[in-house]
């Protein structure tokens, strides 16, 4: 788990995205959210986008931010049985994986939004979408494909989007 942040602000007022990452099969969620959201609103949005999807993780791998370090956020996750490892300071190669992805989420934004224009909140569906059914050498699969067991079913043309 990573933040993105100090994006320009979109007219929903986001300026963050929560990257959130599934170790084994490469999934990600990009959740836009505005970086002084609250703890509660930040809980029930992974309550939402990550338990109620794909269930409740043994281990999350973060960086040291205050939000994840916070004693609200590690009794959660205790309560929750999901075991918390924080990446070591002035070491975030620790959470390397969310640091690869983060930098391909940038690359792909500025694509998107040359390409198609308007603001980044947008196009971050897209952009989830795109990474989730690209082929990863490392799992040798799309990430889709390795939590589905199946190839997704998807548009060969994106121009009328």
């Amino acid at each position: 788990m990573d933040f993105v942040t100090k994006l320009p602000r979109t007219s929903s007022g986001y300026d963050t995205i929560w990257v959130i990452v599934d170790r084994l099969t490469k999934s990600t969620h990009f959740l836009p959210m505005r970086e002084d959201d609250s703890m509660d609103k930040l809980t029930k949005l992974y309550l939402k986008e990550v338990v109620t999807r794909h269930r409740i993780p043994v281990s999350i791998i973060s960086d040291r931010d205050p939000r994840f370090a916070s004693n609200f956020w590690i009794a959660f996750q205790k309560a929750l049985g999901t075991r918390m490892d924080m990446s070591t300071a002035y070491h975030p190669e620790t959470d390397g994986q969310s640091e690869r992805i983060i930098q391909t989420l940038e690359d792909m934004l500025r694509a998107y939004v040359i390409d198609f224009g308007n603001g980044w909140e947008r196009h971050l569906p897209l952009v989830e979408f795109s990474y989730n059914n690209s082929y990863h050498a490392s799992i040798k699969a799309a990430p889709f494909e390795a939590l589905y067991g199946r190839k997704c079913r998807s548009p060969v043309c994106w121009v009328e989007v």
